[in-house]
């Protein structure tokens, strides 16, 4: 502050300086001597004013260019800051793995030179797992010794390989386009009727970590780039899942998860957790407690599905990887901060979550300022108990005839400045923020998942919401039905190969519709008139596996009255998708 004004008085003495000059000039050098004295003061008043002018004008660009650094200093200071926690954290994973290799060599080394007593040699290098010779490989799943008996589980409590630490790369691309179709008329949140075509890219590096007893520590460093059709618009079950609401033309980049599980075993008998993503391998006790906090996706933890859950190897529409119905707390990338618990039982479990709500409808969240980049300016929270999202879920295992199923009852309540749509009616042009709140929304949701034969499974979600308050966060429906089927290729010789097809029918409320119909627009629909039919959403693909874990995919969905609206449509999409990860 002190050197901005010490460059204001600078300026403005120098141009105190070039008045003077100026005026000396031409009473000593110029034509002003052979004026009258009106024309001279006259001719001196208006030199003093554009002199004036001067200095104002350049007084207000150099305070411009100040305040121009200022936030491009904040812009690379926020990206260097999480350059520097990004090499941070990968130091701290490859240290740490390279002192569990040598720890694991050390104990290999051990065990071979020194036998137990009254065995040989031999036995005891024929004895030593290839397991447990290679248990610092990166990723490494849990294994068993080929052509040996299989344990009981009180056997196979501790066997379980441990991971201390794991990484995963993924990346997906996906294609979407559609030839034209009929509408009668077009508004802000329509579908084109002209033929569009778009894409996506994604990429995530995921590592994580074990703390200490019970604890781990994970983080994904995501890349995208790419948009949906029409900026993800005009389509209740939109086609594409990994179309973000925030697409870019040039790639940004964000940390969307970053969070600590901590989980608390209760004895007895134990269960093998493979690795994944967002999971190190290890023994489990069957009965825990387990608390997750931080920022990640909530979908990591409710809502899952064995055959419908991942756009990025399973059905791509929105509908199909989640309850449409409910309004899950989430940036405009699908990601939050929050809190959960999850309670564990051999046939049932519990689990319930806290969330924040971003400030603005389908915008960032506030951490978006620091863990994206470019740094999201308008991101930001409602207060912490203030806007917020909750929800509880249930989960019941059983099995017929040999054949395992999962129902997961749900039930969730949102809290924040939301606007009513009957209170929207009597606003000029149905301007739905002018009626801003503090409201509730809540819902209740149905998932189940059933293994018809080993290689084919079937899925359904159901759903219904309140439907008298915008919705925030994914999409406007308000009630919801889907059933599928999954089939894996064993029966074509293809293990790996995977088809699907499965159908989607959404419905919005009364008050929804009349909202629609004066023109107001939701995150997703908005016509500026709306004849109601609801909308069915049908999606089939064949997901094929080549070499080194590439995934191809072929998928097509057909869609009859998007947004709702008998006048237009239906629209067929045809899609195709790209998938590595290792």
């Amino acid at each position: 502050m002190r050197s901005s004004k010490l460059t204001l008085l600078q300026i403005g003495a120098h141009q105190v300086d070039q008045v003077f000059g100026q005026l000396g000039g031409d009473l000593l050098f110029g034509s002003v001597g052979e004026m009258e004295p009106d024309m001279i003061l006259e001719h001196f008043s208006h030199k003093a004013v554009d002199a004036a002018q001067s200095w104002k004008d350049r007084t207000n660009t150099d305070t411009l260019r100040s305040e121009n650094r200022v936030i491009q200093m904040k812009k690379w200071m926020g990206f260097s800051g999480m350059a520097v926690t990004c090499a941070v954290i990968l130091l701290f994973f490859f240290n740490s793995a390279a002192n569990a290799q040598l720890a694991n060599r050390g104990a290999n080394f051990k065990d071979i030179a020194a036998p137990a007593e009254g065995e040989s040699s031999e036995a005891a290098v024929t004895n030593s797992s290839p397991c447990a010779a290679s248990s610092s490989a990166i990723g490494a799943e849990p294994c068993a010794e080929k052509n040996s008996p299989k344990a009981s589980p009180s056997e196979e409590q501790g066997k379980a390989q441990s991971q201390t630490w794991n990484w995963h790369v993924q990346s997906t691309i996906t294609g979407d386009g559609y030839p034209s179709f009929s509408a009668k008329y077009t508004g802000s949140n329509s579908l084109p009727k002209a033929a569009q075509a778009r894409e996506t890219v994604s990429l995530d590096f995921f590592g994580g970590r074990r703390l200490w007893r019970g604890a781990e520590f994970h983080v994904d460093l995501l890349t995208w780039q790419g948009f949906g059709l029409h900026d993800t618009l005009g389509i209740e079950n939109f086609p594409d899942g990994e179309a973000y609401k925030a697409g870019t033309r040039a790639p940004h980049s964000a940390i969307a998860r970053f969070f600590i599980r901590q989980t608390v075993g209760f004895g007895g008998e134990k269960e093998a957790v493979p690795s994944d993503q967002v999971t190190l391998a290890g023994d489990q006790p069957v009965t825990r407690l387990t608390f997750t906090v931080g920022r990640y996706s909530v979908k990591d933890i409710f809502d899952s599905n064995a055959y419908a859950n991942d756009p990025r190897t399973q059905f791509m529409s929105w509908s199909l990887v989640a309850n449409a119905i409910w309004d899950y707390p989430a940036d405009a990338l699908g990601y939050t901060t929050g809190v959960s618990a999850e309670f564990q039982r051999p046939k049932w479990a519990f689990r319930y979550g806290f969330f924040q709500l971003p400030s603005q409808r389908n915008g960032f969240t506030a951490e978006s300022l620091y863990l994206t980049w470019p740094g999201e300016d308008s991101a930001g929270d409602g207060r912490f108990f203030h806007n917020w999202g909750m929800v509880a879920e249930g989960e019941r295992r059983y099995s017929i005839g040999g054949h395992p199923g999962v129902v997961r009852p749900l039930a969730f309540v949102n809290q924040g400045e939301f606007g009513s749509y009957k209170a929207a009616l009597s606003v000029p042009g149905a301007n739905i923020s002018q009626t801003a709140a503090n409201r509730h929304t809540y819902g209740f949701g149905l998932n189940a998942e059933q293994e018809i034969t080993k290689n084919i499974g079937v899925f359904s979600r159901a759903g219904w919401n309140d439907g008298h308050n915008e919705a925030w966060l994914y999409t406007d429906i308000n009630h919801s039905g889907s059933l599928g089927v999954s089939v894996k290729g064993d029966a074509w010789r293809r293990s790996g190969d995977t088809a699907g097809v499965a159908g989607v029918m959404s419905g919005i409320s009364e008050v929804n519709q009349r909202y629609l119909k004066a023109g107001g627009t939701g995150i997703l629909d908005g016509d500026g008139n709306l004849s109601y039919g609801r909308e069915f959403a049908m999606e089939t693909y064949y997901d094929h596996v080549f070499p080194h874990q590439i995934h191809v995919t072929m998928d097509y969905q057909y869609v009859a009255n998007p947004s709702f609206n008998r006048d237009r449509g239906p629209v067929s999409v045809f899609g195709t998708r790209i998938h590595w990860e290792f």
